[in-house]
């Protein structure tokens, strides 16, 4: 999670992208809670790869999401965006036994269990524009036989969704080393899917895994449509979603929308697939398809697909925002 998330500016101006939250947590603590329930068996470690500008506050609110999860918590940086490869082993004193290899801009539905017998896997959606993406291919036993970075003309429509299981993460980094070493790179950086094909050729078998549902955080509206689909889900699984400190002076939640504490709601109507952090105060106001973080103010305001960040102040009326923290409007 070492980007600094530029396609989410003005948002990650102040925090990083991986802590945004959506329907009330960061993105990267709703991925680690995730993949605690998809492990079964716990997570002994997570290790966070991130940029040295992220500040010290930043590293001890990521420290605590893994001890929450009885976890260790470890930093560990990248100073130059180099590609896949090179970020990962820039946690390599953490690559041992069963590792699990995560980019923090997707969230996801699981239903799986991780299975842990298997060489490798790793998680795929079909979609309909593979070039950005890598992809893979596969063969009549469901085993991936190639992995291609980013294909320019159609190879497969899987795309790697930045989940991977590895059983020997030793192994894993002795293949990223070997790449690092021999300045194997491409499109101009040390590629991830290198090592994979390194270590298919070698007689690892890798099988894909399937996500019931994809969800990207690597722009505002997407960000803002996919809070509405973790509230969604939040709602169906009957998910405690508004803080009993919640004051609500003739105001209408509308589910499934979300509620954090000390949040004043006064003449409003929140929802549905709101969600408003903690601190903040909403008057007067239709609120909606949107995520305003904490300690902000809304009054006579009418918003729809909207982001607004922390500490904000914003009086007036439009359908689609994008206001980052510490903004005031006149």
């Amino acid at each position: 999670m070492a980007g600094m998330g530029k396609r989410m500016r003005p948002h990650t101006l102040t925090i990083p992208k991986p802590l945004i939250p959506v329907a009330g947590k960061p993105i990267v603590q709703k991925i680690i809670e995730d993949l605690e329930e998809v492990c079964g068996e716990g997570i002994e470690e997570v290790a966070y790869i991130i940029h040295p500008s992220f500040g010290k506050d930043v590293e001890k609110k990521l420290v605590e999401v893994a001890e929450k999860l009885g976890a260790k918590g470890s930093i560990y940086y990248q100073h130059e965006a180099l590609g896949t490869a090179h970020a990962i082993m820039c946690a390599k004193q953490s690559l041992d036994g069963n590792v699990l290899v995560v980019f923090a801009d997707t969230l996801f539905k699981a239903g799986f269990k991780l299975d842990r017998s298997k060489d490798g896997i790793i998680w795929v959606q079909q979609i309909k524009d593979p070039s950005q993406f890598g992809v893979v291919k596969i063969d009549a036993n469901n085993v991936i036989t190639d992995f291609v970075e980013k294909p320019q003309t159609f190879v497969s429509d899987l795309a790697i969704i930045g989940i991977y299981y590895f059983k020997d993460g030793a192994n894993l980094r002795n293949e990223l080393q070997y790449l690092l070493d021999n300045d194997i790179k491409e499109k101009g950086e040390f590629q991830l899917t290198n090592a994979l094909e390194n270590m298919k050729q070698k007689g690892l078998k890798f099988e894909p895994g399937k996500v019931q549902e994809w969800l990207d955080c690597g722009n505002k509206n997407s960000t803002v449509f996919t809070n509405s689909r973790v509230l969604f889900h939040m709602h169906e699984a009957n998910e405690k979603m508004i803080h009993e400190s919640v004051i609500h002076e003739g105001s209408t939640i509308i589910q499934p929308s979300f509620i954090g504490k000390n949040v004043i709601l006064k003449r409003s109507v929140i929802g549905p697939f709101a969600s408003i952090g903690e601190g903040t105060t909403v008057e007067n106001s239709v609120v909606g398809n949107c995520i305003i973080q904490q300690h902000t103010k809304i009054k006579n305001a009418v918003i729809d697909n909207a982001m607004i960040g922390s500490f904000v102040e914003y009086n007036g009326e439009s359908k689609d925002l994008s206001i980052g923290d510490y903004t005031t409007t006149i």
